[in-house]
């Protein structure tokens, strides 16, 4: 079985990598988890893994001239499997983002459940990829207008490719009568249900800074709970891997999103 989600938010800082690999570790407390960071832009999901220093990335997979197979570029870490993003622009710019469809169709066979790190901004053919391939999407958000209305463009644009949403996370929450408000008015708009709501912490950046993903470094925090929950929430439907992987490589990739 197999599922791939892209964990998508419309624009930057919502919390969208903490919140990928916070639901990758809980998803590997039941399925075979691989995540997948797909910003090949603005990677920084090495940083939250402890895998800053890696040699082989992402990049190198989508690059003709290297050969790299896809597990020189895959890591064991917290319970899951990892594939980080390098942060070379020049890596970057002869990337061919197609050969991301061959990737992902290689790490289907080998996994339950494939969590995508999407792009922030769906502003290019590498950026809107991600969703393109997804099965659905994961929209994280923070509890403000501004951030819904992103949100609900990249929901919008998956939809417009067939990717329907499952669910979404809130991020950075308050305990105030306006982030409930902006909550209730989310559940109409999005698809699937609201699977979280996951406390501001200070615990969340202490992470970050340490290289960890939030539930390594504090497992027992009210933010690693709701993250917990999310994941329990989360109704993974199980597909034919070859089929899956058949499906990502003959994958159409838009010409514009």
């Amino acid at each position: 079985m197999v599922e791939a989600f892209a964990v998508a938010s419309g624009k930057g800082g919502t919390g969208k990598t903490t919140s990928t690999l916070a639901l990758g570790m809980a998803l590997a407390e039941s399925y075979d988890v691989t995540v997948v960071d797909a910003d090949t832009g603005m990677a920084n999901l090495l940083f939250h893994a402890g895998l800053d220093d890696v040699e082989v990335t992402l990049h190198d997979l989508l690059l003709d001239e290297t050969g790299t197979d896809v597990a020189e570029a895959t890591y064991d870490r917290f319970g899951m499997r990892v594939v980080p993003c390098g942060t070379s622009l020049g890596a970057f710019e002869r990337a061919d983002p197609t050969r991301l469809r061959e990737v992902v169709a290689d790490l289907a066979a080998d996994a339950d459940v494939l969590l995508l790190d999407s792009p922030a901004a769906l502003d290019s053919k590498s950026a809107i990829l991600p969703i393109v391939l997804a099965d659905r999407i994961v929209v994280v958000l923070q509890p403000t207008i501004p951030a819904l209305s992103d949100g609900l463009k990249a929901q919008e644009y998956a939809r417009s490719y067939g990717t329907e949403t499952a669910g979404t996370v809130f991020n950075r929450v308050r305990d105030d009568e306006e982030t409930e408000a902006i909550a209730r008015q989310a559940e109409r708009y999005f698809g699937g249900e609201t699977l979280a709501m996951v406390p501001e912490s200070d615990l969340v950046r202490a992470a970050r800074r340490a290289g960890e993903p939030l539930l390594a470094h504090a497992p027992d925090s009210a933010a690693a709970t709701a993250y917990r929950e999310a994941a329990r929430r989360l109704d993974v439907r199980p597909g034919d891997s070859e089929a899956v992987a058949d499906r990502f490589r003959s994958a159409v990739i838009p010409e514009r999103p």
